[in-house]
């Protein structure tokens, strides 16, 4: 994959965010609303009061040595605890810092074009990648510019700022699918057919509460095509997935709302409608190759040195324990890079990274380099995943950073992942081990358990031949005994003589784990005393209250939402009035007035109503005036959309624009704390 030299950084909104956290601080802003802008720029709560997580967006894991500098720059000057943290999907998170030092570490970070804008909330995420693309034998093209060309095309996009949850997406170099799209909302692998390079598109995976594989949504778009899909996809979710029971809000439930086939019907409804609208933007184009290898290295980084497709150059794999490095081992990386001529490395979906373009005369200077720093190559049994659990997140219920540590993949280099809640940012479903916390009553007392899951693999090729699955649900144990049943399975696969464990547990009958487990999961009265602590614990197992998490963004005032979806419908009417298609742009005006007509009226008591006419009698009796005159003015005159003329077009789009920005007006005067600027994308000034 290319160097990442992408500038996706913005000054103007770091200096915007900084005053809304000194009017927060001042009591200006209500804490829901703060929380809001808070997320939008990838500023996370914790369990501890006065510090929180910044999350920083790594487009496809690429980093450069200047960029790593900037992370541990951030890391060391206002973390107050000094940990960088790799996550399963490619970011680094920096925990323990100030808020009102956060403007000051987004800064260090644009200094080399780095964000952290949308890196949390509802939103488009950071975008994940195979780590080797760019360099794997096996690829069909380096996604670096795909990968870029999305970033580029939803960052900021008004489609993307109050989705009713996060969406992810995945891009895949070639059919093996290293980048797991069967977990994730939308997931991009690269394929040929018939001679012909483009893309399969696959929608609706997902772990958490109701884990559920992604289906397939195209089997072959060209490049062309990709963005009208994933666009497609986005829109899908934003106008379908429930915006009040946030815990059924992602793409995966429409997939199950709908059924298979009628989510299909309306993916495809709106993908005619997103390719005409974006019909003469440009397209990232990639550089297509016949693959040279038969075998890819997987999820993550390479377990060991791996032999680039370019002649004589290797990726180094480097193992950070469940993803932590301190602001030493930073520096230290970015300084070997720069001392042995080297600007490429990835973070990895294994919490690992890997150094790219490595020539074989540098690797003995690079290991050595490495150990001084306390780093080296994973070894067996190292590939443990962990996600921050109660160490920081709220809804941690377990200490997955201190159950972790103490698990091994054994001598078959098993992949375990831990996660401290169902949640699952560790992806226990995709693992051949996987275990997520929760807690238990046992005897009366609450028990520390981990649920466990045998024989995942979020990959197209589970066994090689594009058999990836979600792993098998096996018992719930106390955790002082997961470290045992762990072993336990790991020596039955051994013993098993079966090379693929992903194999070989699925081989099994379906009660076969709970069978082999059954007298950990039990639990004599007598004998609760011994189960009563969370591993690492001094004291006895409790789950705080904390208010919930931030994973399912913030609530949000559905005004601002219709307003962001009306400044999308807008820029789709705009590009439809230069391609001369003005009954179809007419229509991108009815939406306008529908989504902000129906966000001032649920702002002043009435309901939403998809009807203009009735939606006009409305809000003449909640807004009588010149706000409701306007709408049934600019509703009347768009009466005969299909017939519409440019002409005839122009001054009605002028009279729409002219409405929402007086309905912007109105709203915030309405609600002090309501700011549309953004959402009204520039037409208040």
């Amino acid at each position: 994959m290319s160097v990442n030299t992408q500038n996706i950084s913005d000054l103007e909104e770091i200096d915007r965010f900084e005053q809304a956290v000194e009017t927060f601080n001042a009591g200006g802003i209500d804490p829901d609303r703060f929380t809001s802008v808070r997320l939008q720029q990838g500023v996370y709560g914790q369990r501890q009061n006065g510090v929180n997580m910044l999350r920083i967006k790594i487009p496809g894991g690429r980093l450069t040595a200047d960029q790593l500098e900037a992370v541990a720059d951030v890391t060391e000057n206002y973390s107050q605890r000094g940990i960088a943290h790799v996550t399963t999907r490619q970011a680094i998170q920096v925990h323990f810092i100030p808020l009102a030092e956060m403007p000051d570490a987004m800064r260090r970070l644009a200094e080399v074009g780095m964000t952290t804008r949308e890196a949390c909330g509802n939103t488009v995420r950071n975008m994940s990648a195979c780590a080797l693309s760019g360099v794997c034998p096996k690829e069909r093209v380096d996604v670096a510019a795909h990968i870029d060309g999305a970033t580029q095309h939803f960052l900021r996009n008004p489609l993307n700022q109050q989705l009713p949850r996060k969406f992810k997406i995945s891009f895949s170099a070639c059919e093996s699918d290293c980048a797991q799209s069967l977990l994730h909302d939308a997931g991009v692998i690269a394929v040929s057919r018939g001679g012909q390079h483009g893309f399969m598109v696959k929608a609706g995976g997902g772990l958490g509460h109701k884990p559920r594989e992604a289906i397939v949504v195209e089997e072959f778009i060209t490049e062309r095509e990709l963005m009208f899909s994933l666009e497609a996809l986005v829109t899908l979710h934003n106008k379908y997935s429930d915006r009040t029971k946030r815990a059924k809000s992602r793409i995966k439930f429409l997939v199950e709302r709908f059924g298979v086939d009628g989510f299909l019907e309306k993916y495809r409804e709106e993908f005619v409608r997103t390719r005409q609208a974006l019909a003469d933007q440009p397209y990232p184009k990639g550089e297509w190759r016949e693959p040279t290898a038969s075998v890819a290295p997987g999820p993550g980084a390479p377990r060991k040195l791996f032999a680039q497709r370019q002649p004589g150059l290797f990726v180094y794999p480097v193992a950070l324990p469940i993803g932590e490095a301190t602001p030493q081992q930073l520096h230290g990386i970015a300084g070997l890079l720069r001392e042995h001529g080297l600007d490429e490395l990835h973070t990895t979906q294994d919490q690992n990274l890997a150094i790219l373009n490595v020539p074989e005369s540098k690797v003995g200077l690079l290991r050595s380099g490495l150990a001084a720093l306390g780093l080296h190559e994973p070894v067996t049994g190292d590939n443990v995943v962990a996600c921050p659990g109660t160490s920081t997140c709220r809804l941690g219920i377990t200490a997955s950073t201190l159950m972790a540590p103490e698990l091994s993949g054994g001598a078959g280099d098993l992949r375990i992942r831990v996660s401290g809640c169902h949640n699952g940012c560790a992806q226990p479903e995709t693992g051949d081990i996987g275990i997520y916390g929760e807690g238990k009553r046992m005897h009366g007392k609450l028990v520390p358990h981990y649920q466990m899951y045998f024989g995942g693999d979020g990959t197209g090729g589970g066994s090689g031949m594009g058999e990836g699955a979600l792993a098998l649900k096996g018992p719930s144990l106390p955790v002082a005994r997961v470290k045992k049943a762990i072993a336990r399975v790991q020596q039955a696969h051994l013993e098993s003589g079966e090379a693929s464990f992903f194999a070989w547990a699925r081989s099994r009958d379906a009660d076969y784990f709970r069978q082999l487990l059954a007298d950990l999961a039990e639990v004599d009265a007598k004998d609760v005393s011994s189960v009563m602590r969370d591993y690492g614990e001094t004291s006895d197992f409790r789950v705080l209250n904390l208010g919930g998490g931030e994973c399912a963004g913030a609530t949000q005032v559905m005004i601002g939402a219709n307003f962001f979806e009306a400044a999308h419908e807008r820029e789709y009417r705009n590009a439809l009035v230069f391609q001369r298609k003005y009954a179809e742009a007419a229509q991108c005006n009815e939406a306008i007035l529908r989504l902000i007509g129906s966000g001032l009226a649920q702002l002043l008591g009435g309901v939403r109503l998809d009807d203009l006419g009735k939606l006009g009698v409305q809000l003449t009796q909640l807004a009588p005036g010149a706000i409701s005159d306007d709408f049934v003015r600019a509703a009347a005159a768009l009466a005969k959309s299909d017939e519409m003329t440019g002409e005839e077009l122009a001054p009605v789009s002028a009279a729409v624009d002219g409405w929402t920005v007086k309905v912007a007006a109105f709203a915030m005067e309405q609600d002090a704390q309501l700011d549309l600027t953004e959402a009204a994308d520039g037409l208040l000034v």
